[in-house]
């Protein structure tokens, strides 16, 4: 008796993938922010003033000073018109001539809160369009190979019944 196995072969085919993404659509709308920085104060604190400003102050205290020196020519000559009445009128104006009175300060520092900050923020969109995932992806059937074993089967000898009567009598 001879007999050869059976064979079975399976194999697996990987899957066809077929996936596609598409981008995504973005778009990002940006509006700046605005810093705006007013400094003039400050400047002007410290004596840094722009031209017209400076102008229309020097003009003031000109004016000022020259309505302070008016009167002031016109007082002395009240007294000095008047010198029969009273005693050392010129000791008087003397007196207050050599006497002046300065102001001092610290005038190149400037006032707390002269700076002047604004600050508008800007703005930021952000539109953002996503697509779906295209799956085409298809599983292959297995490959399958089945070979049925066989049994042969060969006869050395053939199967036989012999009788044999030996004394006769059956």
């Amino acid at each position: 008796m001879r007999t050869s196995p059976a064979a079975l072969s399976i194999q697996q085919p990987d899957a066809s993938v077929d996936l596609r993404q598409p981008k995504a659509d973005m778009s990002i709308q940006t509006t700046p922010g605005q810093l705006r920085i007013d400094q003039s104060q400050a400047f002007a604190d410290a004596g840094r003033k722009d031209v017209f400003q400076l102008t229309r102050e020097t003009a003031a205290k000109a004016r000022q000073k020259a309505l302070e020196g008016t009167g002031r020519r016109a007082m002395e000559g009240r007294e000095l018109a008047d010198i029969h009445k009273v005693d050392n009128a010129i000791q008087q104006q003397a007196k207050r001539k050599s006497a002046r009175n300065f102001e001092t300060g610290l005038t190149w520092i400037p006032s707390y809160g002269s700076v002047k900050i604004d600050y508008q923020v800007g703005d930021v969109v952000i539109n953002v369009q996503t697509h779906q995932v295209e799956n085409n992806t298809r599983a292959n059937k297995p490959v399958i190979n089945y070979q049925p074993g066989d049994v042969s089967f060969q006869l050395i000898q053939s199967p036989f019944v012999r009788f044999q009567a030996v004394n006769k009598t059956i």
